[in-house]
């Protein structure tokens, strides 16, 4: 598997593991959760997905130096408001900003984390 592909397994992986832990951070783990799980990480997702390239987030001589981990927060000021307004009108709701911000916050530095040790682990095998 080359390296942007281990990067968007892993940055799925990651996004799917903070949607599971936010929503168990409010007792609502159970299958019958699913279709909001679903409904919250598909845009998040997809923002990420549509942003990130643009931000050279799977470029090899970016991903690889530490100080441009800066730019999966800058990427998050975006994904996150445009997931909450997609979020919203899928389950034909209001968009909360708040949560925008709880959503972006800890997803920022679930991928933040998940690339340190993408870089630190790609490093160590060179």
């Amino acid at each position: 598997m080359n390296k942007r592909n281990i990067l968007i397994v892993g940055d799925v992986i990651v996004l799917a593991l903070l949607t599971i832990v936010g929503f168990a951070t409010h007792g609502e783990t159970g299958t019958s959760f699913l279709p909001r799980m679903a409904a919250a990480f598909i845009p998040v997702a997809f923002g990420w997905f549509v942003l990130a390239p643009q931000l050279g987030l799977f470029n090899e001589e970016i991903i690889t130096a530490p100080k441009n981990l800066q730019r999966i927060l800058f990427a998050f000021l975006f994904v996150a408001p445009l997931a909450v307004m997609l979020r919203a009108a899928w389950l034909n709701t209001a968009g909360i900003p708040v949560f925008a911000l709880a959503l972006g916050s800890s997803n920022a530095i679930g991928m933040v984390v998940w690339r340190w040790l993408y870089i630190f682990i790609a490093r160590r095998m060179k």
